[in-house]
C-alpha cells in the first residue's frame, strides 16, 4: 500500500526556537541591528527586530571566534573521515532515504536543497533541487562540510543543534556575511533509544523559499526519520530476541539475561537481570539504552569478554548472529560465574583455505598488511564489499581472501565473474540466468546465472563499473531482496550470496556523471577498501621479484635468475603502472629469455629502462622506506591546480564552461576547487 503524502494534518508541532512573535522580518532593519551588534556588542535598541534565538546565537558565534565576514564552512572532512562518518551513521542515512524522496516530491521544483547531518553538524547527504545543490558548493554547504555554530556561526543546522529545537534562520539573520543570501530551516532528529540528538534535517535555499510552514515541514521530516529509525530498531531488537532463544537451553530460570545490540547498548533484559545487576555491577541502573560493550561504528569487538566492565568479566557472554552476521550479544548474569562457551570450531579445510589465500598475497609492506587486516575484518560480516584499485593490483586475490576468511564449513562456493568480459546482451543472462527461450540464443532448458552458482558463498564481480546502466537495477534488486529473477521468469529464487565487487574506476565520479547508479554505489560500497598500487608498497618489489623468479623457474624447470645490482636498482625505481601483473609478466619474460642466468640492465626492455631512468621515476626503495613520492604528488597537484585555475579564468568564472573544457563534471570541478582552496 502506498504511503500517504506529507501533510500537516494530525501532527502536533513541538515548541520551537522560532516561537517568538514580533514584527515581520525586515532585512534592512536586521542588517542594521547586525552592524550595531558587531560594533557595540549588543543591539543598542530594546525593540530591535531580531528574535532572541538569533541574538543569543550571534553572541555564541562571537565567543566561538567565528568570522562575521566568513563565506560558509571552512572545515571539510577528508574522504577517509567522511567514509567513517557515513558508516557510523548508516542507520540514520538508511532511515532518511525514503523521507528525502518524499519531501523532494512535496517541494517539486522549488529552489530548495535537503540536507542531513550528524550530531556535530557535518553534512552526510544532500538532495533536492540540483541547481541549489550546485550553488551550495559556493558556501561549502556540501557533503563532508561542518555546519556547527562554532564553525559557521548562526545557521539552521548549528543553531538547531545548540537549542535542541526546530529553528529557521532567514537571510540577514545569519551571523556570517557570506551566507546572508540563504535561508535555512533545521530540525533535530532524536534517537528513539535515549532521546539524544543524532542529526539534523535541514532545508536550505535562496531567500525566496522562506515560509513559516517550512518549519513544520522540517519537523515532520525529522519525525518521519525518527519513526523509520524506531521501526528499524524494533525489527533488529526482535531479530536479536529470536537469535537469543536458541541460546536459552541449559540456562537456569534464576539467570538474568541482558540483550545488547551491535552498538553494545541494552535493548532488553528480564527482571532477574535487574536484581542481579544491583549486586554485580558498580555502574548505574540497568536501563534500556545503557552502553555496556564498546563498539566501533556499530561493530562489536571480537573479544567480547575484555570489552565488558571489570566486574562483569566472569559472566557469560555470547555473540548473537542474524543472517550470519554478529548483530549483538547476550549477557547472562548467573548466580555463580560460568565459563564462556568456546568459539565455534572452524573446520581444518576452512583454516587451510584461509592460510592459502593469505599466502597468495605476497609482500610485507605496511600498506599491504593494513589492507589484508581490513579485508579479514570486513569478511566477518555479511555485507557487500567494494575493492578499489588500479589495474593489476590483484583485486581478485583479496576477493578470495574475503571468501576464505568468511567460511564456516570450508565448502562455501567462490564464483568469479568479469563484467567487462562479455557483451552487454549476454551479461544479464550470465549473471542472473535465463528462462527457456527468454531471448535469441537462449537455451531451451533455461540456465542458472552466477548468483545461483554462488549461493551460500561469495560472488566476485570484477570491473563492476563496466555494467550497463540498464542492468544495474536488476543487480540492486537481487541485493535488496536476496532473491534472483532469471531473465524472462517472474519466479524469485532465494540466494544467500556475499558480493565482493571490484573496480579500477572512480565510481564516485561515475555516479556524478550519470554512468553508475547512486543507490547501487552505496549498496555495494558499504565497506570500501582500496588496494594500494605497487609503487606505494615500499620494499615489496624485491619480495615479489624473488617470489615470481622461483615460481617460474620451477614452472619451466630452470634455475632461478640472479639480478645484478644495477638491474635491481632499475626495477626498484620503476613506477610499475601495470602493478603486480606487470612485474609478474616481466619476470616470466626474463626467466624465458635470459640466456646467462644473470639479469643485467641490458636484459631489461628498452622502454622499461628509459622509464626507470627518468628523474620522475620512483627512487630507490631502501630499507628505511625513504621516498620522494610525496614531492611527486605535490608537483602533480600543483600542475593540476594551475590548469584548473587557468581554465576557470579563461571561462570568465563560468564553472560549467570550465568543467566542459577540462572534461570534468561540474561536481568534480567544484570538489577540486574546494580541495585546493582548503590548502591555501
Amino acid at each position: 500500500m502506498a504511503k500517504p503524502p506529507f501533510s500537516l494534518e494530525g501532527y502536533k508541532i513541538p515548541g520551537s526556537a522560532d516561537a517568538e512573535q514580533g514584527r515581520p522580518y525586515d532585512e534592512r532593519e536586521t542588517n542594521r541591528a547586525w552592524e550595531n551588534f558587531l560594533t557595540f556588542g549588543d543591539l543598542r535598541r530594546e525593540n530591535a527586530p531580531v528574535r532572541g534565538v538569533i541574538e543569543e546565537s550571534w553572541q555564541r558565534s562571537v565567543k566561538s571566534g567565528v568570522s562575521a565576514h566568513g563565506k560558509g564552512s571552512n572545515l571539510v572532512a577528508s574522504p577517509d573521515d567522511l567514509y567513517e562518518l557515513r558508516l557510523k551513521n548508516d542507520d540514520l542515512l538508511a532511515s532518511s532515504a525514503q523521507t528525502f524522496r518524499r519531501v523532494a516530491e512535496v517541494l517539486g521544483d522549488a529552489a530548495t536543497m535537503l540536507v542531513i547531518t550528524d550530531s556535530n553538524g557535518v553534512v552526510l547527504d544532500v538532495g533536492g533541487d540540483q541547481r541549489t545543490i550546485d550553488a551550495g558548493h559556493d558556501i561549502r554547504l556540501e557533503i563532508g562540510a561542518a555546519w556547527g555554530e562554532t564553525v559557521t556561526g548562526t545557521n539552521g543546522i548549528g543553531t538547531a543543534l545548540v537549542t535542541g529545537k526546530p529553528v529557521h534562520v532567514h537571510a540577514a539573520e545569519h551571523f556570517s556575511e557570506g551566507i546572508k543570501a540563504w535561508t535555512c530551516v533545521g530540525s533535530p532528529i532524536r534517537s528513539p533509544i535515549d532521546g539524544s540528538i543524532i542529526g539534523i534535517v535541514d532545508f536550505s535555499g535562496p531567500q525566496a523559499i522562506f515560509h513559516r510552514h517550512n518549519v513544520a515541514l522540517a519537523v515532520i521530516a525529522a519525525n518521519h526519520i525518527e519513526l523509520a529509525l524506531s521501526e528499524k530498531i524494533r525489527l533488529e531488537r526482535l531479530r536479536l530476541l529470536e537469535a537469543s532463544i536458541s541460546r536459552m537451553p541449559g540456562m537456569s530460570s534464576t539467570d538474568g539475561v541482558v540483550i545488547l545490540d551491535r552498538f553494545g547498548r541494552v535493548v532488553h533484559h528480564n527482571d532477574m537481570a535487574s536484581a542481579r545487576w544491583q549486586r554485580i555491577a558498580q555502574s548505574g541502573d540497568l536501563s534500556i539504552g545503557t552502553q555496556i560493550l564498546p563498539s566501533s561504528d556499530g561493530r562489536l569487538a571480537r573479544d567480547l569478554i575484555n570489552g565488558l566492565p571489570e566486574e562483569l568479566r566472569e559472566q557469560r557472554i555470547e555473540p548473537l548472529l542474524v543472517d550470519g552476521v554478529v548483530k549483538g550479544a547476550m549477557l547472562v548474569l548467573a548466580s555463580r560465574p560460568r565459563i564462556n562457551s568456546a568459539a565455534p570450531q572452524v573446520p581444518p579445510t576452512a583454516r587451510a583455505a584461509l592460510m592459502s589465500a593469505k599466502e597468495a598475497i605476497v609482500g610485507c609492506s605496511e600498506a599491504l598488511l593494513q589492507v589484508v587486516e581490513k579485508v579479514e575484518r570486513a569478511a566477518l560480516g555479511r555485507t557487500a564489499i567494494l575493492l578499489e584499485g588500479e589495474t593489476g593490483v590483484g583485486k581478485e586475490l583479496f576477493a578470495r581472501l574475503v571468501h576464505a576468511a568468511s567460511q564456516k564449513t570450508g565448502k562455501e562456493p567462490f564464483v568469479a565473474f568479469n563484467c567487462g568480459a562479455v557483451s552487454k546482451e549476454l551479461l544479464g543472462g550470465e549473471l542472473f540466468g535465463h528462462a527457456p527461450g527468454a531471448f535469441t540464443g537462449a537455451t531451451r532448458e533455461g540456465k542458472p546465472g552466477r548468483f545461483e552458482f554462488a549461493n551460500g558463498g561469495v560472488l566476485s564481480l570484477d570491473e563492476i563499473g563496466e555494467m550497463p546502466l540498464d542492468l544495474q537495477p536488476y543487480l540492486l534488486r537481487v541485493l535488496e531482496e536476496r532473491a534472483v529473477y532469471r531473465l524472462g521468469d517472474n519466479k524469485p529464487r532465494p540466494v544467500d550470496v556475499r558480493l565482493v565487487a571490484s573496480t579500477n574506476r572512480n565510481l564516485k565520479q561515475e555516479v556524478a556523471e550519470g554512468r553508475f547508479r547512486r543507490d547501487l554505489y552505496f549498496r555495494i560500497g558499504v565497506v570500501k577498501i582500496t588496494i594500494p598500487p605497487l609503487r606505494e608498497r615500499l620494499g615489496d618489489v624485491e619480495i615479489l621479484i624473488d617470489h615470481f623468479n622461483r615460481q617460474f623457474a620451477e614452472t619451466y624447470s630452470t634455475q632461478p635468475l640472479r639480478f645484478e645490482a644495477a638491474a635491481m636498482e632499475l626495477l626498484r625505481r620503476y613506477s610499475w603502472p601495470g602493478n603486480v601483473r606487470e612485474l609478474r609478466n616481466l619476470v616470466e619474460n626474463l626467466v624465458l629469455m635470459t640466456l646467462t642466468g644473470v639479469v643485467t640492465p641490458r636484459d631489461l626492455p628498452e622502454d622499461f629502462v628509459e622509464a626507470a631512468a627518468q628523474p620522475s621515476s620512483l627512487p630507490l626503495q631502501s630499507g628505511h622506506g625513504s621516498t620522494s613520492e610525496g614531492d611527486e604528488v605535490a608537483r602533480f597537484d600543483e600542475m593540476e591546480r594551475r590548469a584548473i585555475e587557468r581554465a576557470v579564468a579563461n571561462a570568465g568564472g563560468n564553472i560549467a564552461a570550465a568543467a566542459e573544457k577540462l572534461g570534468l563534471s561540474r561536481a568534480t570541478l567544484y570538489r577540486k576547487l574546494h580541495q585546493y582552496r582548503s590548502r591555501t
